[in-house]
């Protein structure tokens, strides 16, 4: 059944929520150093470990927000300000922010290898932010990355009384919402939302089965098609030699029309020989035709 929208349901409503004053995106590094975390005990061995039990090369660290007092607004300051040629009374706030920094080692191959925390220390950092901020609205601070990298670490090999101790130097990086918001009771005027159709659930598969190679089984004997071959032609063009290939067909092909071509010179050399020969006899037929034998001219000259 389809869910429409209630047309001319409009009216005026209330809602609480939050207006935003200013909101600013605000990034920072910093250095820490953390100097004299006391090498735990193996919780494998249960005995104390030393500088010589960790890898050094190894030493990591994260950085989350404490869980007391992350965020402390310390003051805000109305100050003045010029802004495109006008006037602004804005806030100067001070924050101050509260971390926890945890460092993290590997135990030697012979030791296992694993991971083991070495310790927890809590920080501070303060700083400054210029926002639309007046009295009475709240500061709210979210960070988008927090993040920590081990820049250099040393141990400090103890006494036999006692024990040995990491030093680290971490850079921290921050990348932060700053928002200054208030409560706020807005009125507008608007339609009612409406509960979406429901999305109907896919029906069974139906069975099916792997595609077939019908093209090689099953199947009769496959045809073989037989690739043309190239042979060369020497092809005599403007007294130069030419090297074209030609297939066997159009060699074959060739071929015949030239046997074509000579059998019927052939033809026309016999014809024209046949015709030479009926001339020379008929030329003789006339020759003898129009001489007088010797009794004729014997005969004629008595008459005279």
């Amino acid at each position: 059944m389809a869910i429409n929208h209630i047309m001319g349901g409009q009216e005026l409503l209330c809602i609480n929520t939050e207006k935003v004053y200013d909101w600013v995106l605000n990034e920072a590094t910093f250095d820490l150093n953390i100097d004299g975390l006391e090498l735990p005990i193996n919780t494998v061995t249960g005995a104390q470990l030393e500088c010589d039990d960790i890898n050094l090369n190894t030493i990591s660290c994260e950085v989350i927000p404490a869980e007391e007092d992350s965020i402390v607004v310390l003051d805000r300051e109305d100050q003045v300000f010029i802004i495109d040629g006008a006037e602004v009374t804005l806030q100067v706030v001070n924050i101050r922010k509260c971390f926890d920094v945890i460092v993290y080692a590997q135990l030697i191959p012979e030791l296992g290898g694993g991971a083991i925390e070495i310790g927890t220390a809590t920080f501070s950092r303060c700083e400054q932010v210029i926002l639309c901020a007046p009295e009475g609205t709240d500061i709210n601070v979210s960070y988008t990355d927090l993040n920590c990298f081990v820049c250099s670490v040393n141990c400090d090999t103890g006494t036999t009384t006692e024990i040995d101790e990491l030093n680290v130097a971490i850079t921290v990086r921050i990348c932060q919402s700053i928002q200054s918001t208030h409560e706020v009771t807005i009125e507008l005027e608007a339609d009612f939302c409406q509960p979406r159709d429901m999305l109907p659930v896919p029906p069974c598969p139906t069975p099916t089965i792997p595609a077939q190679c019908p093209v090689v089984f099953p199947a009769v004997e496959p045809e073989i098609s037989k690739k043309k071959k190239h042979v060369p032609s020497n092809k005599n063009s403007l007294g130069m030699m030419s090297t074209e290939p030609q297939s066997v067909e159009e060699t074959t092909h060739t071929i015949q029309e030239s046997n074509e071509i000579t059998a019927v010179e052939d033809e026309s050399n016999e014809l024209t020989n046949q015709e030479l020969t009926l001339n020379e006899e008929l030329l003789n037929e006339a020759t003898h035709s129009e001489a007088p034998t010797n009794e004729e001219a014997t005969e004629t000259k008595g008459e005279e």
